[in-house]
């Protein structure tokens, strides 16, 4: 019953990760490539999301996230921080973007992301997946919400393992498709990278608000209590 109560909790939070319109136009362009780059990359994703979660889980465990009742006071103010992060950057992305007829900004590691070398593209894959602000506050927020529903050891494992999983399968679709769609692949990838930077700016907005504001809601709801 903790396990699924944990792993209830983390899915939004792992969906969240898993579309990630930037990363997976990353992929898709090692793969273009080389499909090793990709895989590289992919396997590098779910890594630094694991070592996240791992730290995240043992320093929770530790600081006693799970209350009698409740989850403890700190867990609340570090949902709610993640939420108010989550709606800053969403704000940010409305800043940002692209208006009328203008071609979406690509970032400028984008361009020099096809002549990575695998160990390069597994290391840029741990960056983008663990590192960047969106999915360190999604992977944070997960962690502790594990810890908070009391799940630990295999309970916890199973339900952090889940997380990267799920986490993962935005960046393992490209992949899946460059193996297994054979002499169709380059198409499919091509139009999916354009759809995706087409698109990068709503999908990031909608994504963020909606979580941002769930996250909220869940931290001022343990504040509460």
């Amino acid at each position: 019953m903790t396990t699924t109560r944990a792993i209830s909790e983390i899915l939004p939070l792992a969906i969240g990760v898993a579309i990630s319109p930037l990363p997976i136009v990353a992929v898709v362009a090692l793969l273009t490539s080389a499909r090793a780059k990709g895989l590289a990359f992919m396997l590098g994703w779910a890594a630094g999301l694991a070592v996240v979660v791992t730290i995240v889980l043992v320093v929770s465990d530790a600081a006693e996230a799970a209350g009698d009742d409740t989850p403890a006071t700190w867990v609340g103010v570090v949902k709610l921080v993640v939420g108010l992060l989550g709606l800053m950057l969403a704000i940010r992305v409305w800043q940002r973007r692209s208006r009328g007829a203008e071609e979406p900004a690509a970032p400028k590691w984008m361009g020099a992301i096809e002549s990575a070398r695998p160990p390069k593209a597994a290391a840029l894959g741990a960056l983008l997946g663990a590192v960047n602000p969106k999915n360190l506050g999604l992977a944070l927020g997960a962690g502790v919400a594990i810890a908070a529903t009391g799940a630990t050891g295999s309970d916890a494992g199973t339900a952090g393992l889940v997380f990267v999983l799920v986490a993962t399968v935005g960046v393992a679709i490209p992949v899946a498709i460059a193996f297994l769609a054979g002499a169709r692949a380059e198409e499919i990838l091509g139009g999916l990278r354009m759809w995706l930077v087409a698109h990068n700016a709503a999908i990031m907005l909608v994504l963020l608000t909606v979580l941002g504001l769930g996250l909220v809601g869940d931290g001022i709801a343990i504040l509460a209590a």
